[in-house]
């Protein structure tokens, strides 16, 4: 306080100014010009509970803490040296041991001669700035780990000056090299793939317009070509005069969760389409689990038989077409289904198609499929039989009934192993065995131009002639046998013997109806037969007898009497069915025919149906 006193000439000047500044809500202090202090103010000596006298010269240095003195002295040194004012921050000790941020300032005091004569200085209190700078720092680097793990950057944008500022994340979002200026908008909006970015222009300038929050979607091409996907959200910050001075907000990069997306987009197709395969490929195999086949088993032992299953040894191993001809009932379809038991695609799919009973509208969707839309009631694209065949066997049974456009579809198919679904324009490969069966003489049909010659020669590359059951007496028996344990087992009966009259009959009747007259006889008879004994009621023959298939082949008779005869046969059946063609009761039932055959037949005689339907 000595300084003070040359400044004021009575002693009550000096304690008014001493008490001034002992109650200022600051911690004062005063040194020499080589440092050594010489006053502190009461405020000072309060905080750090020492006296004045302990205070004194360098006594003031235990009140820092000790890591932090070291360079507040190499700072207060320099000062000294350099005589201009210092400041530097550290832990200073309050009188209870706490130690607290401190800003100690110092500034000299010169004499007219610029000499320095004191320092004097201040002691600030910085902790709570401190905390709150700390509590800033740890929120902002909590904050860019936030944006580095959610791929995510913040924004601000000034209106006026159109400057944009993002924080670090953005810079890989964006593709920002240290030598880009990323500080105008038009910077991001190049960087916006050419398609979005006339709707992310226009959502912001609404949002300005508005006054209001946007959101928006796009993707951003990144100088390399790398396409990135992000969303943007901003929120208007509004001056004093209510008008946008600036928007800020936040992008995040959605690629991965965009890829994913897709991926999973094409994952569900992936599974909805082999949902739909197994389901298409379920529905055939129930149908063909649920159809009543002639029998499960190739049975007899007949030379004519063994002729036929020695042909079939040889063509299984062989990817070859086989056709299969034969009579109505004689097994056409099991001979097949052998074959393809015997081949290489024995563990791929079999799959069955009565071309007769498909209507021809839609013979071409059921082989080939067809596409969602290609007609009315297709809701969706659905595989036709050759596609759920794939790698496996198609059976083609009534051949012969196909149209002829089908015929050209079909040949298609065996010639160059592709097709196109209904309604589509892309080719689909395939790889199937076609094996086909008919009752008809596709030689004649070849000859009368309604069956294709080529599409005949491309399905007869094996012939296989399965025999009627009046060619196979040895075998009539044995099939008896096996159809009374088959039908007697599934209702749960037991039969000790079957009935020497049926034996006979049996061997006497020459099954126009081939194995499936025989096995629907059994059937019946199963099921009226008592325990014990199995018997068959022979008026069910003697009807069956007079029941006379169409000729596939004509004899060489006069071609007048042939058609006569054709047609008293045709006209008896459609009497007793009343005019009716198809159908259980139908004329074709009744003649053992397809119904498109007899339609056909009936159509060429010129036979009117109306008049039976009127009887």
């Amino acid at each position: 306080m000595a300084s003070l006193r040359h400044e004021f000439e009575g002693p009550g000047d000096v304690e008014d100014i001493r008490l001034v500044v002992d109650t200022i809500p600051t911690l004062a202090w005063a040194a020499d010009p080589d440092g050594s202090a010489e006053f502190h103010n009461q405020r000072w000596l309060d905080y750090t509970g020492l006296s004045a006298t302990q205070a004194l010269g360098s006594g003031w240095e235990v009140a820092i803490h000790p890591d932090d003195l070291p360079r507040i002295l190499e700072t207060y040194r320099a000062a000294l040296n350099s005589g201009k004012p210092f400041e530097v921050e550290g832990r200073f000790r309050r009188f209870d041991g706490e130690f607290r941020w401190f800003l100690f300032r110092g500034s000299p005091l010169r004499d007219r001669s610029g000499n320095v004569e004191k320092w004097y200085g201040t002691n600030t209190d910085l902790e709570e700035r401190k905390r709150a700078e700390d509590a800033l720092r740890a929120n902002e680097a909590s904050l860019l780990d936030a944006q580095r793990l959610t791929r995510t950057c913040s924004w601000r944008r000034e209106v006026l000056s159109g400057k944009v500022t993002i924080s670090p994340e953005g810079f890989p979002m964006y593709g920002i090299e240290p030598e880009d200026d990323a500080s105008s908008t038009d910077f991001y909006f190049t960087r916006m793939h050419p398609e979005d970015r006339p709707e992310v222009e226009q959502a912001y300038a609404a949002a300005l317009l508005g006054k209001t929050a946007f959101e928006a979607g796009f993707r951003i091409v990144l100088p390399d070509g790398t396409i990135k996907h992000t969303r943007s959200i901003g929120h208007p910050i509004l001056n004093e005069r209510g008008d946008v001075a600036e928007f800020v907000g936040a992008s995040i990069d959605v690629t991965e969760h965009h890829c994913a997306r897709a991926e999973l987009k094409k994952a569900f197709e992936e599974i909805k389409r082999l949902k739909d395969h197994l389901h298409d490929e379920n529905v055939v195999l129930k149908e063909q689990i649920d159809q009543a086949f002639m029998f499960e088993e190739i049975v007899g032992t007949s030379s004519v038989l063994q002729g036929v299953l020695s042909r079939l040894m040889k063509v299984a191993p062989t990817d070859s077409s086989v056709l299969v001809s034969g009579e109505t009932g004689t097994g056409k379809e099991l001979v097949a289904r052998a074959i393809h038991k015997r081949s290489r695609r024995s563990q791929r799919a079999f799959v069955s198609v009565n071309c007769a009973a498909l209507a021809p509208s839609l013979i071409s969707s059921e082989l080939f499929g067809h596409e969602k839309g290609a007609f009315t009631g297709a809701i969706q694209r659905r595989l036709g039989r050759f596609e759920l065949a794939n790698g496996g066997t198609i059976f083609l049974d009534e051949i012969g009934e196909l149209s002829l456009d089908t015929q050209v579809a079909l040949l298609r198919v065996l010639q160059e192993r592709e097709f196109e679904r209904v309604g589509g324009t892309q080719p689909v490969k395939i790889d199937v065995r076609v094996i086909a069966a008919t009752n008809r003489d596709l030689e004649a049909a070849v000859a009368d131009g309604t069956f294709r010659a080529d599409l005949y020669y491309r399905l007869n590359v094996f012939p296989i002639q399965v025999p009627p059951l009046r060619e196979r007496q040895d075998d009539v028996l044995m099939l008896l046998e096996y159809f009374v344990h088959r039908f007697a087992q599934k209702m749960g009966k037991q039969f000790g013997e079957i009935d020497k009259r049926t034996v006979e009959l049996f061997r006497s009747y020459p099954w126009p109806g081939n194995i499936r007259e025989l096995q629907n006889v059994v059937e019946r008879s199963v099921i009226v037969s008592s325990d014990g004994e199995f018997r068959v009621d022979p008026a069910w023959l003697s009807r069956d007898s007079h029941r006379v298939s169409l000729p596939q082949q004509p004899e060489p008779v006069d071609a007048d009497e042939d058609a006569s005869r054709e047609r008293q046969i045709i006209e008896d059946a459609l009497a007793g069915s009343r005019g009716r063609v198809s159908g259980p009761n139908g004329a074709a039932a009744r003649l053992r025919v397809p119904p498109s055959t007899l339609e056909r037949r009936i159509e060429k005689l010129r036979i009117r149906k109306i008049h039976f339907k009127l009887n």
